[in-house]
């Protein structure tokens, strides 16, 4: 039941919003802009971008990255987007706690820490900056220790992963692009709209699917979902290393190779550091070549599952057009993927890849969130 009327509506908002910051996220790390404006939460001192010429002038002057309006311009804008997303969350987060014992006075404390931290780290102080952040935190996870309803411990849960998903953002410009963040920025916001999806369908009205084979269709969906998430985890590392076109335009071969020469120790490895600025790839060729080659094999692994599951759905009373739907999303996927080599990583076709995998996401977190027993 939802904690409010709309709180649905407002859900399934976030979760619109939450698509549309994956989508330029993707598109702006895609367009090696990532770190056009070298400074956060402000894009060279500014709430915007430089736009005019004295305000570039300025800003090339004071800042060692010159300054590409046309990249700022998504950068920012992306932040701008993902901060309207935490307000949402924010909103959420009281609506379901407002009817709980000091719901509000613990939202409103922990949020105040928050915005404290972001004040602290404008002015330079990192480490009072984390140290606020991590005590609003510690005052959020102390009402869902409290708090023993569903929706609300999830709607908080959601306002923390959402702050850490910031704290990564920043991360990922001060720390120049470090894969294991970026990756790490990738999957959090995944997280985070596959959170927000859970309770949108959760306090959707009548929005539960009744099955008798229901425990058994969740087993497999679950499956399903953690090699889904391993593997748009690959990608993220095939992404944030540079490694796209490691073997080339070649396809099914790599280099000519059906094994090329590889190096899976240096490929995996994540921390290597700070101080380092990763634009661009710091890794070898051999090391690229292996992070390409186990994105390909997890492919293979993906594709022979989710053509498994969608086929058994399919099979299933009452899920044959959610099987459909995901054989057409997981061929789509397939076919992207091989164009992304064969077409030398055009931007659009890049970007539509990660979209794709964001929608066989939540088509899987759908089911999950839907499907009930019938003694349940």
């Amino acid at each position: 039941m939802s904690p409010a009327r709309h709180f649905h509506r407002v859900a399934w908002a976030a979760v619109l919003l939450a698509f549309g910051v994956i989508f330029l996220g993707g598109f702006t790390r895609l367009n090696n802009a990532g770190l056009s404006c070298p400074d956060w939460p402000t894009c060279y001192g500014k709430v915007t971008w430089p736009n005019e010429a004295h305000e570039i002038a300025h800003a090339n002057a004071n800042f060692e990255r010159a300054v590409e309006v046309s990249k700022a311009v998504f950068e920012q804008v992306h932040r701008h987007m993902a901060a309207t997303l935490g307000l949402l969350v924010l909103l959420l987060a009281v609506l379901a706690v407002r009817k709980r014992p000091q719901g509000i006075t613990t939202v409103a404390v922990g949020a105040a820490f928050v915005v404290a931290a972001i004040f602290a780290y404008i002015k330079v102080d990192h480490v009072l900056a984390l140290a606020l952040a991590g005590m609003g935190q510690l005052i959020w996870l102390s009402g869902i220790v409290r708090w023993n309803d569903a929706t609300t411990r999830l709607s908080v849960v959601l306002l923390m992963v959402v702050t850490f998903q910031a704290l990564l953002g920043m991360w990922t410009v001060i720390w120049l692009v470090k894969p294991v963040i970026v990756m790490s920025h990738l999957m959090g916001g995944l997280t985070t709209f596959s959170l927000l999806t859970l309770l949108a369908w959760w306090t959707t009205p009548n929005a539960t699917r009744v099955h008798v084979d229901a425990p058994g269709l969740r087993v497999l969906l679950w499956i399903g979902l953690a090699l889904l998430a391993v593997q748009i985890a690959l990608g993220g590392w095939v992404a944030s290393n540079y490694a796209a076109l490691a073997c080339g335009m070649d396809f099914p071969k790599c280099k000519g190779a059906w094994w090329p020469e590889m190096d899976f120790h240096e490929a995996f490895i994540l921390w290597r550091g700070i101080g380092v600025d990763y634009e661009g790839g710091v890794l070898d060729a051999a090391a690229r070549a292996a992070i390409q080659m186990a994105h390909r094999i997890g492919a293979i692994i993906v594709t022979l599952y989710v053509g498994f599951l969608g086929i058994h759905l399919m099979r299933t009373a009452g899920f044959r057009a959610w099987g459909g739907t995901l054989l057409v999303l997981l061929l789509t996927q397939v076919s992207l993927g091989i164009a992304n080599v064969v077409m030398g990583l055009p931007l659009y076709v890049a970007t539509a890849h990660l979209l794709v995998a964001v929608l066989m996401l939540f088509t899987t977190v759908t089911l999950l969130a839907r499907l009930r027993s019938p003694e349940a």
